[in-house]
């Protein structure tokens, strides 16, 4: 397990997060490795959640012209 997750690419935890799922659906890891694959894996699933949530945000935040076109950004408040 790299030692901080949160330096991952989200397309590197996804592929990580795969991996983890893998192996743990194929039944070879030990009782003590699957517990901490399953806990490195709620890790990068929370991980992965927070960044397409933060893309979400950004996305919801674009500002359409009247004909539907994107014609700008507005920052995310957060509320």
């Amino acid at each position: 397990m790299p030692d901080d997750l949160s330096t991952l690419s989200f397309e590197d935890a996804l592929r990580r997060l795969e991996a983890i799922v893998q192996r743990l659906e194929s039944g070879d890891a030990s009782l003590d490795e699957s517990i901490t694959l399953y806990e490195e894996g709620a890790k990068l699933r929370a991980q992965c959640e927070a960044r397409l949530k933060s893309a979400q945000e950004k996305i919801d935040k674009i500002v359409l012209s009247a004909d539907g076109n994107p014609a700008g950004t507005v920052p995310f408040d957060g509320s």
